[in-house]
């Protein structure tokens, strides 16, 4: 083999070996890429516990029980509800009926046990995610653009 040929396949082969590394991760991180599920699109998924996720929608009306640092409330898409637990300082602006996302792990009683609590940062504002899954169900009331 001469040495362009040489070079050629080495070329050839380190591309193809990037693209197979590529192509691994993406299979990957097929589940993951979602930025966060409502609690509709968890049942459904069926997710095992302990599994690391994002859950996102509204914070259910007179769900939030304060004890201290510890706060449990239902994050909600108005179709299911799910319970989440919470340690630590909420954001300021968190409240019932607003949009929150929820960083955590699911438990095995089903429970979602959050490490962090994001919560909408003016009155008007919703993650675009959580309202477009609100008017996918036909639930939203924002005011119309």
């Amino acid at each position: 083999m001469t040495r362009k040929a040489k070079r050629l396949t080495l070329i050839v082969g380190a591309l193809a070996a990037l693209g197979l590394a590529a192509g691994l991760v993406l299979f990957a991180l097929r589940d993951n890429i979602v930025f966060f599920y409502t609690p509709s699109e968890l049942a459904e998924k069926q997710v095992a516990p302990g599994a690391r996720l994002r859950i996102g929608g509204l914070v259910k009306e007179g769900s939030v029980v304060k004890s201290g640092r510890d706060v449990s409330f239902a994050v909600t898409d108005k179709t299911r509800d799910l319970s989440v637990s919470y340690t630590g300082l909420l954001p300021d602006l968190f409240r019932e009926g607003q949009g929150v996302v929820v960083d955590g792990v699911l438990q095995p009683d089903g429970a979602f046990r959050a490490d962090s609590v994001l919560a909408k940062h003016d009155e008007r504002y919703m993650p675009r995610e959580v309202a477009d899954a609100l008017k996918k169900q036909g639930v939203w009331q924002g005011e119309a653009k």
